[in-house]
């Protein structure tokens, strides 16, 4: 059986076939692009009809390499593009990073205290939330948000343009601090208390069969071969956590990409003022389980600074950075990578340094010190996220599951384990688009549920181990990181 996930990631996509044959599940990269913001008159967008068009191209050589049973769709998430009275795309979608939104969240705790807005929605105060977005439009009087008919999630507007059918998927729409908590409704409260009109459609579990690619969309791209759309988890860190090899109830999963998203799945959400003051999330997954977690500032980082040095003429892999930030003497530099100066892009290996000058630690000087400065900082954000997951929940964490993209950075993974001082392993790499494969698989019946998917990730792909092997060096910068924080 072939199944095609399409994985959006904020930086590029791809679209990956699957091939499983009842144990493992062999995956194929067809396809890959670029996924770059367009900032007009201030604003930062999606160019979304370009990444249309990139998604019928992955359809189209999957096509041609005898076809898939089936496809499902995941992205960042957050962000919506909203749809009229003719059917019409409104406008390109805002990209969460746009600055529109820099003063949403005290336009938010004007209407709803942070407590109240927590125990209605569970989800973390950031500002590009789908609330605080949708409340900054109506205040602004965004045309597309005046005139929509109704409001798509971003895989569910691709949904959408291949089918013709309007679904809100339940694992995306946790993303948007608009439903309630481990449920698959929208908070009524909510859309009251901010003035804001519900044009989502209802919310579907991940797993629905939405419907055959529309015949227009054959027609265009003389497809020969019937292609399901599956609501898989729509949300790229839902369908990451489900190719997670967990192997302790006591494990932690970490999605390791432009974001670090660090949590824990668990049952029910967690909704304490705790939970809250440590800025922690519940998300939503597949059967309704709850991904509670941290979303920390990630390998962005380092992709803004080698965009940097990539125009400047200094022009390396990550490999080849990671690789000279091994070379580096470790914590010697730090920085807190949530600091908001880190958020926004351009410029990012001159905010570092000026970061390091005004906390009075040591400056790097280089790209390889500039390097080593995030990711050893990154390692002690997770030890510290971590211990606030363990204090919250109760739980001794004994062990890192690392998977997406970050997985393959060796230097990151023995930094993390020296700074959490546990095991960590690492894989698999695909992980989210191998997550999206499974979601699929257990749609059509192919796989059982969740445990039984685990169990065909660890024998689909290769799991690394690290040990931790110098924990005082990082024991010792911990110190010093809270002082920054």
């Amino acid at each position: 059986m072939k199944v095609l996930a399409f994985d959006f990631g904020a930086s590029s996509g791809r679209a990956i076939l699957g091939e499983f044959d009842g144990k493992k599940i062999e995956l194929k990269e067809i396809h890959r692009f670029l996924n770059e913001p367009v900032e007009i008159n201030g604003a930062l967008y999606w160019d979304i009809l370009r990444l249309y068009h990139e998604l019928k191209q992955g359809i189209l050589k999957a096509d041609r390499l005898g076809g898939a049973d089936s496809m499902g769709i995941d992205t960042w998430g957050v962000d919506i593009g909203f749809i009229g009275k003719d059917g019409q795309l409104l406008a390109n979608p805002f990209h969460y990073r746009s600055p529109h939104t820099e003063h949403a969240v005290e336009e938010l705790e004007s209407k709803m205290s942070r407590e109240e807005l927590f125990a209605e929605a569970g989800l973390a105060f950031q500002k590009f939330n789908t609330l605080c977005q949708l409340v900054v439009m109506q205040k602004n009087g965004n045309v597309a948000l005046e005139n929509a008919e109704s409001a798509l999630f971003i895989p569910d507007l691709f949904t959408y343009f291949l089918t013709g059918k309007k679904i809100c998927e339940f694992s995306i729409a946790s993303t948007s601090q608009l439903i309630v908590p481990g449920k698959n409704q929208f908070s009524e409260k909510i859309f009251q208390t901010f003035g804001l009109k519900n044009i989502f459609p209802e919310i579907v579990s991940p797993g629905k069969i939405v419907g055959d690619v529309k015949e227009d969309v054959k027609n265009e791209l003389d497809l020969q071969h019937d292609l399901k759309v599956i609501a898989t988890c729509g949300h790229d860190t839902a369908s990451a956590y489900l190719a997670v090899p967990k192997d302790s109830e006591n494990s932690v999963f970490l999605s390791s990409g432009t974001w670090s998203l660090l949590g824990m799945e668990l049952d029910e959400p967690i909704l304490s003022k705790e939970a809250m003051d440590a800025g922690y999330t519940n998300e939503g997954g597949l059967n309704n389980s709850i991904r509670f977690l941290k979303n920390i500032m990630g390998l962005w980082i380092i992709q803004e600074c080698k965009r940097t040095w990539d125009k400047e003429g200094n022009v390396m892999s990550f490999a080849e950075i990671a690789d000279g930030a091994s070379k580096i003497e470790p914590c010697k530099f730090l920085i807190n990578p949530d600091a908001d100066e880190f958020y926004s892009p351009h410029d990012m290996p001159d905010k570092i340094v000026k970061f390091c000058k005004k906390a009075g630690g040591n400056v790097p000087s280089n790209p390889f010190e500039i390097a080593r400065c995030v990711y050893d900082s990154l390692a002690l954000a997770y030890k510290h996220n971590v211990l606030a997951l363990e204090k919250i929940t109760g739980k001794k964490v004994d062990v890192l599951h690392i998977v997406g993209g970050g997985s393959n950075n060796t230097m990151l993974n023995v930094a993390t384990a020296n700074a959490l001082g546990i095991r960590v392993t690492a894989g698999p790499g695909e992980g989210t688009a191998l997550g999206n494969i499974l979601c699929q698989l257990i749609a059509l019946g192919k796989v059982k549920d969740a445990k039984e998917a685990r169990e065909i990730v660890k024998n689909s792909t290769e799991i690394k181990e690290f040990l931790p092997s110098d924990c005082a060096v990082y024991e010792n910068a911990y110190k010093l990181f809270l002082t920054i924080l």
